[in-house]
């Protein structure tokens, strides 16, 4: 092997030139490997020149190389790309290596000498003898016939694309080189994901952020966000899948419960941040992976942090409504979209802001193709038992090319389109195979939850309950006027009409929805649950326009009265919710019924054997 060589004096090179302009501005520097040691997922080092060390740092993306042989401590390397930063609280600096090349494997010991031009042989090599010295070959520097990295460059330069040019002649760094502590840095990064713009109200004042998803070439990802006039300035310039270079950022340890991807930093672009656009460069935006949750196996994330992504036929569009946030009283859009698998089973998804006006007007306009959607990163709710909603991260794909939609698109054709589907949080289904929390879990004696008036002070707590309604009061507020589209409720109008403040609009008609209080009891006790419209048509049988109908009718037996006690001491299995509401500076828990089913007498017998075993057991 031939006698390698390090530069002399490179550290004192490397000191005199912290952050280069260019490639091209680099000196050709080697130098040794020294106390080479792993500290997470890089290695720690000092650059030795034989009379000055530097510390410095190999990043997760040269792992592989010393993991493979390639570098090795005591080996040496040349210097292709680099940055000098400032130990924070110290007058040290540190050199982040970025590119570098193996020149030589381990050598038998650290080079230490004072003249230039000492030649050392690799390791293996030691063994052979010479007239001098035994393994030290003493050469002249300019006997060695290598390249500059000028030269080098200067070739590359020739040979490469302009785009390549470019990118040299900005000396683009990796995102995994990154770190708070440099300087003047540029990288070259496609937009993976774009957030909305988003408005806040804080003791500071108000203002308005949106953040984006950066990908580089090497699949590295970073958050970017940018707030009031840098986000006003960026919003429209930003474009999904385009190709920017970036500077004058800064970096900060990412705050765990907001990072949306892998990366131990998150980036903060100001005014002053220069972002520009590469023309004709081909995005490197990684391709949109999914992990669908089937409908029927929704249960198990409702209100947990995880999200989930789900692939199903549109079975129906609403139209858009304006929701008002009730954290600064500003008005969304959203709109709901029904979707069903191969479960038999629908779920609604609420699409808000741009996805709501946008892609939620592109499948209206087609809902009658009954579109197949492929949806990520969607929060799964609680909302008449599970509902899905989208968040600013989410994406939609409107059939999309991957093998589920395919199978989706088969199955619904051939038998999905005339299938009976239930909803996946009626509670329709008393098991509990599928993972949704049903009537036949967390079972509890209606005494278990009036005893304990600290039940649901923190968070709702969910119980399931078998027992009879005993009395449903006749001249209660049995129902509201809601809007036929959002079902909010309606003011009636001066003249004729009802007015939706939901909606922003005035129609002729409204229908009436249930809101009733009835008395449950079982054998260890009483109490009143709240009941909605869809629960209270399964308990009173018929709609509340229905009911309506029959309280206007005039008569000795009332058929409005007869109708009510028609649905008493029916037994029923009900999943309820319990919270804490204050009412005249009073806490009083709420009992609300999210699900109700009649009693399965065999599945209730198969439930008391199985607890019977246990006691047995």
């Amino acid at each position: 092997m031939a006698a390698k060589s390090i530069t002399p004096d490179g550290v004192s090179t490397l000191l005199a030139n912290p952050s280069p302009d260019s490639l091209s501005d680099l000196p050709d520097i080697v130098v040794q490997i020294v106390d080479l040691k792993p500290s997470g997922n890089r290695y720690m080092f000092s650059a030795s020149d034989g009379k000055k060390k530097l510390r410095a740092i190999l990043p997760s993306n040269m792992y592989s190389e010393v993991l493979s042989g390639n570098i090795q401590n005591l080996g040496l390397v040349r210097i292709l790309d680099y940055t000098l930063n400032d130990i924070p609280n110290k007058s040290e600096k540190y050199l982040i290596v970025t590119k570098c090349e193996p020149v030589s494997p381990a050598l038998e010991n650290e080079i230490k000498c004072e003249e230039p031009g000492i030649l050392l042989k690799p390791k293996e090599e030691v063994g052979l003898k010479t007239d001098g010295d035994a393994g030290i070959v003493l050469k002249l520097k300019q006997e060695v016939v290598t390249k500059s990295a000028a030269q080098i460059l200067n070739d590359q330069h020739r040979n490469s694309a302009p785009a390549a040019r470019l990118a040299i002649t900005r000396r683009v760094r990796p995102l995994v080189s990154l770190n708070p502590y440099q300087g003047n840095w540029t990288i070259k990064v496609s937009v993976s994901n774009k957030g909305n713009m988003r408005t806040y109200k804080n003791a500071r004042g108000e203002g308005c952020v949106f953040n984006v998803e950066l990908t580089d070439e090497e699949g590295t990802q970073i958050q970017a966000t940018m707030f009031n006039d840098a986000a006003r300035k960026f919003y429209d310039k930003f474009v999904l899948g385009k190709v920017y270079y970036i500077s004058k950022g800064t970096l900060k340890v990412a705050n765990k419960q907001f990072k949306t991807v892998q990366n131990d930093y998150e980036m903060t672009l100001n005014e002053n941040s220069e972002v520009e656009e590469v023309a004709g460069e081909a995005s490197f935006v990684p391709e949109t992976k999914f992990s669908f949750v089937q409908i029927d196996q929704l249960g198990p994330y409702v209100n947990k942090s995880e999200l989930v992504d789900v692939i199903g036929v549109v079975k129906n569009v609403s139209s858009t409504m304006s929701i008002r946030r009730k954290s600064d009283n500003e008005s969304i859009p959203k709109r709901d979209i029904t979707i069903a698998d191969e479960t038999k089973k629908t779920v609604v998804v609420s699409l808000w802001n741009d996805l709501a006006t946008n892609t939620g007007q592109d499948l209206l306009d087609i809902a009658d193709q009954s579109p197949v959607v492929a949806i990520k990163s969607l929060r799964v709710g609680d909302f008449q038992g599970v509902s899905l909603s989208t968040i600013s991260r989410s994406v939609i794909l409107v059939n999309p090319d991957v093998p589920e939609a395919k199978k989706l698109r088969s199955w619904y054709e051939s038998e999905g389109k005339d299938a009976s589907m239930d909803s996946v949080g009626s509670g329709s289904s008393p098991t509990s195979n599928n993972g949704i929390r049903s009537v036949y879990t967390d079972r509890v004696p209606l005494a278990h939850i009036t005893s304990d008036q600290s039940l649901g002070e923190t968070k709702p707590a969910f119980f399931s309950v078998r027992g009879y309604i005993s009395f449903i009061k006749p001249d209660q507020a049995m129902w509201y006027r809601a809007c036929k589209t959002c079902n909010k409720k309606v003011t009636e109008n001066i003249g004729s009409g009802y007015w939706c403040e939901g909606c922003q609009k005035s129609d002729e008609q409204c229908s009436l929805r249930y809101i009733m209080v009835a008395k449950v009891c079982d054998t260890s006790g009483e109490a009143f649950f709240s009941v909605f419209n869809q629960e209270a048509e399964k308990i009173v049988g018929c709609s509340a326009d229905a009911l309506d109908d029959l309280k206007s009718q005039e008569g000795e037996d009332n058929p409005y009265n007869l109708k009510l006690k028609q649905g008493t001491w029916v037994p029923h299995l009900f999943r309820v919710s319990v919270t804490q509401n204050e009412y005249n500076n009073e806490k009083r828990q709420r009992i609300t019924v999210r699900a109700v089913v009649p009693v399965d007498f065999a599945a209730e017998s198969r439930m008391m054997l199985e607890e019977i075993s246990k006691m047995r057991a």
